[in-house]
């Protein structure tokens, strides 16, 4: 059974349009798949594949009429596509900027399978997939990469070449596949490196989004890392606004028109990402949290830190001290996504359990001064209650094995999750890892004055890095093997990679160390 979402689901529509809305046989002036393919959201018989027409995809409208395109697309076994499984044809609707989400189910669960498109006899990039094994079905090694942060002004997308050669089961994106606005050159102290292509000013609106994106995803290397392997797809701050919370954008401007540019911009997110219908916005509204089980190994929560979150206390940034943060009713999550989690977390049967988000969760005394402690109320520093309850849930559920990974401040970091921060004897819940940019930051270091006085501070703290790059996850019943996989330039083409440093939790042991 296959399903296609697009316009008639946005819509509430089931009829199909009248034949003459209907493009079956489209000419194009230009390579129509200029953004590539991609899949995601992998499940033990299927997966999500998408794609976007675009011949002129640096144009309002993409060079396409405001018609229905038909789009072939065809399921193989083996990576010459010619040993078909499924094919089927979908629209391309106008409504959703001419992109297609086809879910596949009923496929064999743990195995690989590739995928392609046609359209007015051009055909795509052959991408690849991988669905999960059987549910509750031993699994001998997962792999996975998580990344993020990819600012395109500060460098190049070498990370994400070097993602694309690893292939994995899937790739965890945390978030900030575009930045909203753009950096202009000398207005601050990093150099730009390169621009961004055919987009000059912030985006607001639905056509400001969509060409952001379609200038993001015209680079060979983020294309190559999509077609690669299955992406499970989040967002934070910038796909939207700087620092947004819940229905407040940084600049304070009226809700209501807030709430019409958030629109855009979920709409906007769905149509560039390989994601299911059940993540299709309505309006400034969008299901972005899900839960995804893997064999009998893992269950991953893909969590939504930004829609239902409290507004930033004490306005925002590094605060001494800020009594806000510790009002009993802050929430990173919401009530319903809250309950949801715990649920969750009661009824997992799964080895390992994993929190996929986009903000740090352990505590971190983000100032050097150790006379002067201040952390930052973005992350779940500023809504301590709502950490205590996460916190209070796993020891309830008697949650072993528990893993965050997380992105959003553009350095690599590793530490545990305590029961009680300021104890370096209490309880050890989870170990979190936080994985820097791709490129957001530019070219990085190794480690600072400041990077070792902050570890020295955060005892629970045993790994600060500045290098851009992606965390290469491994995991077995035994052991979950994090590989810090790091870049020695992003301000130049293919700068090399090497492993940086490799930790390991083991099975039944709260707590991490150097593999």
């Amino acid at each position: 059974m296959l399903q296609a979402s697009g316009a008639a689901a946005l819509l509430g529509l089931t009829a199909p349009l009248r034949a003459q809305s209907v493009v079956k046989q489209p000419t194009f002036g230009d390579y129509p798949f200029s953004l590539g393919v991609a899949a995601g959201d992998p499940a033990h018989d299927g997966f999500v594949i998408w794609t976007k027409l675009a011949p002129k995809p640096l144009e309002p409208g993409a060079g396409l009429p405001r018609k229905a395109i038909e789009i072939g697309w065809v399921i193989a076994s083996d990576e010459g596509m010619r040993q078909i499984v499924r094919q089927g044809s979908v629209l391309a609707r106008p409504e959703l900027g001419h992109a297609v989400h086809v879910e596949l189910e009923g496929l064999s669960p743990g195995r690989e399978y590739f995928y392609q498109f046609t359209a007015g006899g051009e055909a795509s990039p052959v991408g690849r997939a991988k669905t999960f094994p059987a549910l509750g079905s031993e699994m001998t090694e997962l792999r996975f990469a998580a990344a993020g942060c990819q600012k395109y002004e500060d460098g190049y997308y070498t990370a994400w070449r070097h993602i694309a050669d690893e292939r994995l089961d899937f790739v965890f994106h945390y978030g900030d596949y575009i930045y909203e606005y753009n950096t202009r050159p000398g207005s601050r102290k990093l150099p730009v490196i390169r621009t961004v292509p055919g987009v000059t000013q912030e985006s607001y609106t639905l056509d400001d989004y969509r060409l952001r994106y379609a200038a993001y995803k015209t680079d060979p290397d983020l294309q190559a890392a999509h077609a690669a392997a299955p992406f499970v797809m989040s967002f934070d701050d910038h796909e939207v606004d700087n620092n947004w919370a819940g229905e407040v954008s940084s600049e304070n401007v009226p809700k209501s028109q807030f709430l019409m540019r958030r629109a855009a911009a979920f709409q906007a997110w769905y149509e560039n990402m390989p994601v299911r219908r059940a993540q299709l916005p309505r309006g400034p509204d969008m299901l972005a949290h899900r839960r995804l089980m893997i064999g009998n190994l893992l269950t991953m929560n893909v969590l939504d830190t930004r829609q239902y979150r409290s507004d930033q206390a004490c306005g925002d940034g590094a605060r001494t001290s800020c009594p806000e943060a510790h009002d009993t009713g802050r929430t990173m999550l919401g009530q319903a996504q809250e309950q949801w989690l715990y649920d969750g977390f009661r009824t997992s049967r799964a080895r390992w359990t994993l929190l996929a988000q986009q903000v740090p969760i352990m505590q971190r005394d983000v100032n050097p001064d150790p006379a002067i402690y201040a952390t930052h109320m973005d992350k779940w520093d500023g809504a301590v209650a709502a950490r205590d309850r996460l916190f209070a849930a796993v020891r309830e559920a008697k949650l072993g094995n528990l893993v965050a990974v997380t992105g959003d401040v553009h350095h690599n970091c590793v530490g545990e999750l305590k029961q009680d921060f300021s104890d370096t004897a209490s309880h050890t819940l989870g170990v979190e890892f936080i994985g820097t940019s791709i490129t957001s930051g530019g070219d990085g270091f190794d480690t600072s004055a400041r990077f070792r006085a902050l570890q020295q501070q955060n005892a629970h703290i045993k790994f600060y890095n500045g290098q851009r790059g992606y965390v290469r996850h491994v995991v077995n019943s035994q052991r979950w093997q994090a590989d810090y996989r790091v870049l020695d330039k992003i301000s130049v083409r293919d700068g090399n990679v090497s492993t940086r440093m490799s930790f390991v939790v083991e099975d039944g042991k709260p707590g991490v160390s150097n593999a």
